[in-house]
């Protein structure tokens, strides 16, 4: 792309950024909808443009979408304002793992029995399209960290977790195709000297991935945080621009976890929820969090920490401009992302996907979700909405490119790649007209059947 089109494309690709999200929020089209016509637009069925191709370009396709995701993961993690002990986090685990792995199993029966694909392929193609996105998603996530429905919340944690529950079942079938990179093996490459084995891959994989995710993210959020606090507690000029903590943090805490073979998007995650149970811990875990003293244009950061006067005001004050930021930068890499799935789409559309899509998205995951669920106490529309809204999206890019980055190419790559592709596509489209109208209606039903109650408290409404 010569480069006076490029800032043409950029200028107006951010422009339709900051504009479209208030235009667009009542309409029964999502944000999303609009980058993908964009990205087809500038494509090769356009005007040709922006040119890639998932073989050749999967590491530069992996690094754009491995960002995207740890920006959201770490957004989502700080709008997750509940105590580890809450026991509305026994859904987004469920949907997580239960839901997970039976949508995984499913897909790889789906892939060996109608797609004549090896299992290991089958079980990658699975992994690829289980999990639900943190990037699209946004618009059934939690709207503030004082929403309490029990919707959003599931469905927040589960696209947070089950982007990284999401990974050891990459690793299985990058192992059954004997793929499995020897760098992520670690120790488990060694006990079986040098043999992959799925005793290796449940000990390195599941266990000590996950394991080692959750403990260096959250100790890594806890400790910079209370670091934080302190200095800015000290002396309210003591740190520059939070957007560096963003950055810094993320990659902090996924530098850590990946150098130690965990699963950094997982870590990324709790080093969000880590920073804003800081500040839950600080306000003696009250419903709300206190009130941060109104902002002038003028004022700079160091001003506005003068007038907060308490320290679970600071803890509170550092989470929000945290946010915010990680917010904008969540949108940017959004709309760059889904640009380039549209400039690339039409090389990979698929006629297959006309029946595998229908078959995840109203067979699969409602079934696997109705699973899941099984116990809870969610009422019937909440259970058909969260079986409905498993929006697939930027995640699954990310794991597919990873898996092309590690050898995985051919005819297989290119069909899995091409059912990738579509069905992210299609999801873009029917879940983004879809979540406007379904999502007031089900706000509407909860107001109506909370009756006299207050309408923020719909955890307790069952719906």
């Amino acid at each position: 792309m010569d480069a006076i089109y490029l800032f043409i494309v950029v200028g107006v690709l951010l422009l339709g950024v900051a504009i479209t999200g208030t235009l667009l929020k009542d309409l029964p089209i999502s944000t999303s909808i609009i980058y993908l016509v964009v990205g087809i637009g500038l494509g090769s069925a356009g005007l040709g443009l922006l040119s890639l191709d998932v073989m050749k370009d999967a590491k530069l396709l992996e690094h754009l979408t491995e960002i995207a995701v740890l920006v959201s993961l770490f957004t989502v993690g700080l709008s997750l304002r509940r105590s580890p002990t809450y026991r509305g986090w026994l859904m987004p685990v469920r949907l997580a793992t239960i839901t997970m792995v039976l949508t995984v199993g499913a897909l790889t029966l789906v892939g060996t029995l109608l797609l004549n694909l090896p299992l290991g392929a089958a079980i990658l193609l699975g992994a690829i399209l289980a999990p639900t996105d943190p990037v699209l998603a946004s618009d059934v996530q939690v709207k503030a960290v004082t929403d309490r429905d029990r919707l959003r919340y599931s469905l927040s944690g589960e696209a947070a977790l089950n982007d990284c529950t999401a990974f050891p079942f990459v690793m299985l079938g990058l192992g059954l195709l004997a793929l499995h990179p020897q760098e992520n093996a670690g120790f488990a490459y060694l006990w079986t000297e040098g043999a992959w084995s799925l005793g290796a891959w449940f000990g390195w994989d599941v266990a000590w991935a996950i394991v080692a995710g959750l403990l260096i993210g959250g100790l890594t959020g806890l400790l910079v945080g209370r670091v934080i606090l302190r200095l800015e507690n000290a002396q309210a000029d003591a740190l520059g621009l939070h957007a560096f903590l963003v950055l810094g943090l993320i990659a902090l805490a996924y530098g850590l976890t990946e150098l130690v073979y965990g699963y950094g998007f997982l870590a990324v995650f709790a080093t969000g929820y880590a920073l804003r149970y800081l500040e839950l811990r600080a306000s003696d875990h009250a419903t709300a969090p206190p009130e941060l003293p109104s902002v002038a244009l003028d004022e700079t950061e160091a001003a506005i920490l003068e007038q907060v006067d308490s320290p679970e005001a600071a803890a509170h004050y550092l989470a929000v401009s945290l946010g915010r930021f990680n917010q904008q930068l969540e949108h940017v890499l959004e709309a760059a992302v889904v640009v380039v799935l549209g400039s690339m789409i039409t090389r990979y559309l698929t006629w297959d996907v006309l029946w595998f899509a229908p078959l995840l998205f109203v067979v699969l995951r409602p079934a696997a979700t109705a699973i899941g669920m099984i116990g809870s106490d969610s009422g019937g529309v909440q259970r058909a909405l969260t079986g409905w809204f498993g929006i697939r999206g930027i995640g699954s890019i990310y794991y597919l490119s990873y898996a092309i980055v590690h050898g995985f190419e051919g005819a297989v790559a290119e069909r899995i790649a091409e059912l990738v592709f579509s069905t992210i596509m299609l999801s873009i489209i029917i879940h983004g007209i879809s979540v406007t109208p379904l999502m007031n209606w089900y706000e509407r039903l909860v107001e109506r059947r909370a009756g006299s109650t207050e309408t923020s408290n719909t955890e307790k409404v069952k719906v």
